[in-house]
């Protein structure tokens, strides 16, 4: 079974180009998959059946695991078995009628405007970490790119001359997504007077470097959303993605058509963007029962 999931994770990856990320949720999600089936006895992938997966996904839902959760591994799951009939190793698919459990969509953490503002003017721009670090906060929030996005940004992806950036989203798909003047000022800083010092080798192409020259983690990036945001005095649990998801809800408070914000997200499904509504939905009711002289 394990040498048709790595023929499976090829195949998404050569042939349909997903997103490291996801092959290896994937491939995690499988690996708990056929790991459950050889507890059962089932030794072969043509052994299983329509019952054994409802199993494992109930078993799944006692060991506590979200609704969100079990989704991602059923379709992991179906996906699976799609490619396996699809090579003509399974005749069937087991799975073929089955559907993802309902999801109840987690409206998002966001930051106010003001927290913004506070978060981004805490890095110390008379040193070059701190120009850096400006820069990285400035282009999160004016473009609402991921963290995976962001430290993946090359310098030949910037247009500073009319204040664009060049994103590869999920799936190895482009977007070009409008910088906004801060941002663009904030990097000309960058790039004239601390990227330089932060590049160990002149071929270096990746846009944010970290004191040893290399491409910037994801992990360095939380580190560093956390730091400011503790040095601006936000309560809110700090996430990766906060300042992806204030960049949308900002948007569409402001009047900002959904599709727009759709596009610069990256979101192939305009119904992923529609949760950014109900932040607003949300925000109007709290004003609403604060302020109305009968709530």
């Amino acid at each position: 079974m394990r040498q048709l999931i790595e023929a499976f994770l090829n195949y998404i990856s050569v042939e349909r180009g997903l997103a490291r990320n996801t092959i290896i949720s994937y491939q995690e999600d499988l690996n708990f998959y056929i790991n459950y089936l050889a507890g059962h006895k089932v030794e072969a992938i043509s052994g299983s059946t329509r019952n054994d997966v409802m199993d494992f996904m109930m078993d799944q839902k006692e060991r506590g695991l979200s609704a969100n959760s079990i989704s991602r591994r059923l379709a992991a799951i179906k996906a699976f078995y799609r490619f396996l009939v699809r090579e003509r190793i399974l005749k069937t698919d087991p799975t073929s009628l089955m559907e993802a459990p309902k999801l109840w969509k987690k409206i998002p953490e966001v930051l106010s405007v003001d927290e913004v503002e506070q978060l981004i003017s805490r890095p110390d721009i008379s040193n070059r970490q701190g120009m850096r670090d400006r820069a990285i906060l400035e282009v999160m929030y004016a473009t609402g790119m991921r963290a995976s996005e962001v430290v993946n940004l090359k310098l030949n992806n910037l247009n500073l001359e009319i204040g664009f950036a060049r994103c590869i989203g999920k799936g190895d798909k482009e977007r070009i997504i409008p910088l906004g003047k801060k941002a663009k000022s904030a990097l000309e800083t960058y790039l004239r007077k601390s990227r330089p010092s932060f590049a160990k080798k002149k071929e270096a192409d990746a846009l944010f470097l970290s004191r040893l020259g290399k491409k910037i983690s994801r992990q360095g990036l939380w580190k560093i959303i956390k730091k400011y945001a503790r040095l601006a005095g936000i309560k809110k649990e700090i996430r990766p993605h906060i300042l992806r998801h204030s960049f949308a809800t900002h948007l569409l408070e402001h009047g900002a058509d959904l599709r727009s914000v759709q596009e610069m997200l990256g979101h192939s499904d305009i119904s992923t963007t529609q949760i950014y509504t109900h932040v607003n939905k949300d925000r109007l009711k709290a004003i609403h029962k604060a302020f109305h002289p009968r709530p």
